[in-house]
Parts: C-alpha cells; sequence; structure tokens
C-alpha cells in the first residue's frame, strides 16, 4: 500500500494522514464559520449592487437604443465581428497573392520579356517626372544657366552645319 507524504498545512486542516492512502479522497472541511444572525434580521445592513459607470452613461444607453431600435427594425450594422472580417480580408489578399503567383509561374519566356521591358519604361518615366521636378523647384540661376548653354549649344551646331 502507498502512502503519500503529509504535508503541515493538510494536517492543520483536520485531514488526517489515514484519509491521503491510495483510493481515498480526503474529506476538506468549510473553512467559513456559520453566521450568528438571522438572514431577517432589520439591523444588519443590505449589500447592495454597485453602479456600472459605464451602463449609466448617457452615450452607454444612447448606443444601447439605437442598436435596440437597429435590430428590431432588421438592420444589422455588423453581421460579423471585427476578428472574423479581419480573418477573411486576410484569406482573400492570400488568395489573390496566389493566383497572381501562380499568373507569373505560367507566363511563356515573351510575357516574361514584356513584363521587363514594361517595368523598364515605368522606370525610365518616373525618372523623367523626378528630373522635371527637380527643375521646377531648382533656383533660377540654375534653370538660366541651363538654357544659356542649350542655346550655346544648338548655335555651334549650326555653324557646324553650314
Amino acid at each position: 500500500m502507498l502512502r503519500y507524504q503529509v504535508f503541515p498545512l493538510l494536517q492543520d486542516n483536520g485531514i488526517e494522514t489515514a484519509e491521503l492512502t491510495e483510493g481515498h479522497t480526503p474529506a476538506v472541511r468549510c473553512i467559513m464559520a456559520d453566521p450568528d444572525y438571522d438572514d431577517d434580521s432589520d439591523e444588519l445592513v443590505k449589500p447592495k449592487k454597485l453602479i456600472n459607470p459605464v451602463k449609466t452613461s448617457r452615450n452607454h444607453q444612447d448606443l444601447h437604443r439605437e442598436l435596440l431600435m437597429n435590430q428590431k427594425r432588421g438592420l444589422a450594422i455588423q453581421n460579423k465581428p471585427e476578428l472574423q472580417k479581419v480573418m477573411e480580408r486576410r484569406k482573400r489578399d492570400q488568395v489573390v497573392k496566389e493566383k497572381e503567383e501562380e499568373a507569373v509561374k505560367k507566363m511563356s519566356a515573351l510575357e516574361i520579356e514584356l513584363m521587363k521591358r514594361q517595368q523598364k519604361l515605368e522606370q525610365i518615366e518616373l525618372d523623367k517626372q523626378k528630373n522635371e521636378e527637380e527643375q521646377e523647384n531648382a533656383p533660377e540661376f540654375v534653370k538660366m544657366k541651363g538654357n544659356l548653354r542649350r542655346t550655346k549649344q544648338e548655335a555651334e551646331r549650326l555653324e557646324h552645319d553650314s
């Protein structure tokens, strides 16, 4: 027969070592004492339910009233919880991404080359836009210097051509 070690705390609570043998569950005594008064006494202060400040707030009451009215009318503002909506959005995004990856895998060599050229053209266009923006933001003397340089180069070309 196995015997379990008895802890001092358990002995103080009235649990005997004989009750802790294998196959027996210890009988736990109630720690709280029975009250020595009657529940019907008028002298006792009866506990009151605490007031929830959130539920007593005007905003909460208005929102609750509006939700009840919408529910009665059949106007469901949110049929699904926010977490469920986020998870569905993530799934949709993941499915779209997978379809795009499959489409890229199925592309022929010609389509891949065309995509590369298109990306190069877009990059060149972005660079041109950046240069134009830089020129617009440049000081006036820098613009004039560029104009003078261009006119000088055009004049030199005309002299060489004639």
